[in-house]
């Protein structure tokens, strides 16, 4: 049984997600965030032989060369402290996913660990911080924990008591206010071939982090997205527009323009299970990123946190070639960074009366950034069935470690989908926000008519 350190005194229960609304923690347990904990909640302090450095206020700044707003490398000249293959596996298999471990099991000759020291790189600005400790004890879980109050532009809880806290807090996880970015979205087959399914240009927009927003002006919708697909050509002019809210009544509204019918219409299932359409149905929605969307359709169990070897400062990955990226069945595990740290693990099983083609997961959330990093998936049956890998990258203009793309293997199918690859032809900047009305099916419609 793989060993688990429980840091925190995590006493959940299923019915503790679905109490009443109540405070996360007390004033003084919130003060932690000065002393034994970083302002966004992770140990401050580092593990006892040192393998997990001490957090020092991490990184504000990277020299060299860049992709747009993102630094291709982080820590030039590093060479990996260890290096997992199947043959060696067993020695390391506490500190592994199961997901991690089946790619080692299913690709033996090509898929590697490489661990590289590990960077505690996590930071926010200070405007972030304060509004963390805020949230502390001022956030609370509502409507059964399927929505929030009292959370504004940080970290809503950054001491977690249970597993719907820890999801939340990747839900609204640290971003700028507005992005734009082209992106990618390759699927790869179980021959070893590749292709790409479209590439888009996308705008996000994170009403929760508006820096002249708070708690009580706040809308709930936090996330705004609209792409436009410019490839291939049978796919070129498309756009769909999302708008997701904290409302557990109306969690998001979607809109879809299609070209050959030249006009909007309402997109309900462009969420949850709904096959991914933009990587040609080879994902679910909510996989992007690792998770996106509302979490209404699962219980989420906290099962403690645990010291991993988690993908992380991918910057090299994320802006290398598209070509450079990739082996034949999965990343290029030369160019994957894997670095351990101490991670929040929780599993969530779908709602009784609800259903999710994948009912049940586990994930994996960095303690220091909050940021999904590995997910599995199971069937049915209980068997493994899909395993992603989520890559943070930094970004100096925030600062802020950040997550968009996302790797997903269908272990049974023996495929892949890589959702929102950057790679290096693609611009990731961070800019001054838009009027929201950008954000509307109209406004895409109005656009594609020009």
């Amino acid at each position: 049984m793989k060993s688990k350190t429980i840091i925190h005194l995590v006493v959940v229960g299923a019915l503790a997600q679905f109490q009443p609304a109540v405070a996360a923690v007390s004033a003084d347990e919130a003060a932690q965030l000065k002393s034994a904990l970083t302002p966004l909640g992770g140990e401050r302090a580092g593990n006892k032989d040192g393998s997990i450095p001490a957090w020092n206020g991490a990184l504000t700044k990277a020299a060299g060369a860049r992709v747009g707003d993102i630094p291709v490398s982080l820590f030039p000249g590093e060479k990996p402290v260890v290096q997992i293959s199947a043959a060696n596996m067993a020695q390391y298999a506490d500190k592994l996913s199961e997901g991690t471990a089946a790619l080692l099991k299913k690709y033996p000759e090509s898929f590697r660990v490489n661990v590289f020291p590990t960077h505690r790189t996590a930071v926010a600005p200070q405007h972030v911080y304060d509004a963390t400790a805020r949230n502390a004890t001022a956030c609370r879980t509502v409507e059964a924990g399927l929505s929030v109050e009292g959370c504004f532009g940080g970290v809503p809880f950054p001491i977690p008591k249970a597993g719907v806290e820890v999801i939340w807090n990747y839900i609204l996880r640290i971003e700028p206010e507005s992005v734009e970015f082209g992106s990618k979205n390759i699927v790869g087959t179980s021959n070893g071939a590749r292709t790409m399914a479209t590439r888009t240009d996308n705008f996000f927009q994170h009403p929760y982090y508006y820096k002249d927003g708070s708690a009580k002006g706040w809308s709930g919708e936090y996330f705004l997205q609209r792409f436009n697909t410019t490839a291939p050509p049978f796919k070129a002019g498309e756009s769909l527009v999302l708008r997701d809210s904290i409302n557990a009544k109306v969690p998001r509204q979607a809109w879809q323009y299609l070209v050959g019918q030249r006009r909007v219409r309402r997109a309900p299932t462009v969420a949850y299970d709904t096959p991914d359409f933009v990587s040609s149905g080879a994902n679910y929605f909510d996989e992007v990123m690792g998770f996106m969307g509302h979490p209404d359709r699962f219980e989420w169990k906290l099962v403690g946190k645990r010291e991993m070897y988690i993908p992380y400062n991918n910057n090299e990955l994320v802006t290398a070639k598209e070509a450079e990226a990739f082996d034949r069945f999965h990343l290029n595990t030369g160019k994957l960074r894997w670095e351990l740290h101490r991670v929040w693990e929780v599993e969530a099983s779908v709602v009784s009366g609800k259903r999710h083609a994948v009912p049940k997961r586990r994930y994996y959330f960095d303690e220091d950034t909050w940021l999904l990093t590995l997910v599995d998936g199971y069937d049915s049956e209980g068997k493994l069935w899909r395993t992603s890998v989520v890559p943070n990258f930094f970004v100096p203009a925030v600062p802020a470690v950040l997550a968009k793309p996302v790797t997903i293997y269908n272990l049974q199918a023996s495929t892949m989908s890589t959702v929102q690859g950057l790679f290096q032809d693609e611009i990731y900047r961070v800019v001054a926000r838009k009027n929201e009305s950008f954000f509307t099916g109209d406004a895409a419609a109005a656009d594609a008519d020009r």
